[in-house]
């Protein structure tokens, strides 16, 4: 049985080098601040807009695949693209470039952090790359919003889903989920047509050879476990190891959806974190280039820190953050490897098209959600929720911002930002150096 490693269908007329590819994700991984939305966004202006690699068809479909699936969305829309371009090893390379910047970041914030209990220069650094992020979230919006949403049922499914996220705190599988129903049935009485698709992609995959990828890269996510309980049982890796490759499975809705679970069982349960010590992690991985779900490594490295054993307190630590790492991450692999070439093949189902459009649709109101909610959390440094009343189980409320808490500096690089993009139509790398400048003058001077 062989692991198939078969680059897909050309994703578009512009086929990047492997070193091309290489160099875009090491470039991308270092710009991808500001959560989900914004790394997003960042892709779809690099590999759709500028470089043209993909097409806004593939992006989108290859993005709705990745919200239906645990884990960090935006590290799999990164593997997912790498895969399209350039079969497993660009899979490969881009997710872990989208990844490593941030968790070399975030490995070195939380030493400072468990030596000296103190990292609150660094936030002063990325200040004004956090407010620059506004802008290119702003502008994915624009973009993917004109592009999606060309008919009413689709715009009518993408404020629903605002309305659900923003007002109701519906869950976000549930709110995805329904989308996808909705356009299965709207589909029946206005069908789609069917996309035409190549002879290879219309094949169905090799069904060993995906059970053969299916477990190979299984046992590499958890092989790290039966090595751990077996040489280093007395810390607490192991337990690391296992608590975060359940967490992998559960973690639907981005890092928010288990941060207060795995706050609760850090401290009670385990004791590696003393209470309020998550929010000075999630400070961090704010603050930090990359996916938002890895505090989960400050997690793992406060961990190792406190419980190493034999071993040197510090790589303790290190080996707590890998680990927690490797056990979040490592399932994007699986199921962009084992599942990509089956959701590739349905882009040419009419239904699961429909299906998958009305995501698209969803999707759209995701991202303006976690651009809104982002927004107020980087111009304020008080946002409060508000009630609005309710009927039956739902209860209406709203995130306000206190006013008084407006921050004027943020406020001004995000509109200097906003500026660059939207009047002079300057790079992603200009606006951001330009922003990053700004935010340290801010934080010496004010």
């Amino acid at each position: 049985m062989s692991i198939a490693i078969e680059t897909p269908e050309k994703a578009s007329d512009v086929t990047p080098t492997f070193p091309e590819l290489v160099s875009a994700f090491a470039r991308i991984g270092l710009m991808s601040f500001g959560g989900p939305a914004a790394q997003i966004a960042l892709m779809h202006k690099i590999c759709v807009e500028e470089k043209r690699w993909i097409n806004e068809e593939r992006y989108l479909h290859a993005l709705n695949y990745c919200m239906l699936l645990p884990g960090p969305e935006a590290q799999q829309l990164a593997t997912y693209i790498g895969w399209l371009l350039h079969g497993v090893r660009g899979g490969i390379a881009a997710g872990l470039l989208f990844v490593l910047p941030g968790l070399a970041v975030i490995l070195g914030l939380s030493s400072l952090y468990a030596l000296y209990q103190e990292a609150s220069l660094v936030a002063g650094l990325f200040f004004g790359l956090k407010a620059a992020v506004l802008a290119i979230v702003v502008e994915a919006v624009m973009r993917i919003g004109k592009r999606a949403l060309k008919t009413g049922f689709h715009r009518g499914l993408a404020a629903a889903a605002f309305i659900g996220l923003f007002f109701l705190s519906l869950p976000f599988p549930l709110v995805v989920l329904a989308a996808a129903l909705i356009g299965l049935l709207h589909a029946r009485g206005a069908p789609a047509a069917a996309i035409e698709l190549s002879e290879d992609v219309r094949a169905r995959p090799p069904l060993l050879d995906q059970l053969g990828t299916l477990v190979f890269w299984v046992a590499v996510w958890l092989a790290p476990l039966p090595i751990l309980w077996l040489t280093l049982p007395e810390t607490a890796l192991p337990e690391v190891q296992a608590f975060f490759s359940k967490m992998a499975l559960v973690t639907f809705g981005g890092a928010y959806a288990v941060l207060a679970y795995v706050a609760q069982v850090a401290v009670d349960h385990y004791q590696w974190l003393k209470p309020g010590e998550m929010l000075d992690g999630l400070a961090l991985a704010e603050t930090t280039p990359g996916p938002l779900v890895l505090v989960l490594s400050y997690v793992g490295f406060l961990a190792g820190f406190r419980q190493s054993g034999a071993l040197d307190p510090l790589l303790g630590g290190l080996l707590g953050g890998v680990i927690a790492a490797w056990a979040t991450f490592v399932p994007s692999f699986i199921w962009i490897f084992a599942g990509a070439p089956y959701i590739e093949r349905l882009r040419g189902n009419r239904l699961l098209s429909a299906a998958l459009s009305a995501i698209t649709a969803a999707v759209v109101g995701v991202i303006l959600n976690l651009a809104v909610w982002f927004s107020l959390h980087v111009i304020f440094t008080k946002v409060e929720p508000m009630a609005l009343g309710g009927f039956g189980p739902l209860t209406l409320s709203v995130p306000l911002p206190v006013w008084s808490s407006l921050d004027w500096p943020a406020l001004i690089i995000a509109l200097v930002a906003a500026v660059m993009i939207f009047r002079f139509h300057l790079g992603i790398g200009r606006t951001l150096l330009a922003a990053g400048a700004l935010g340290l003058a801010a934080r010496f001077l004010l």
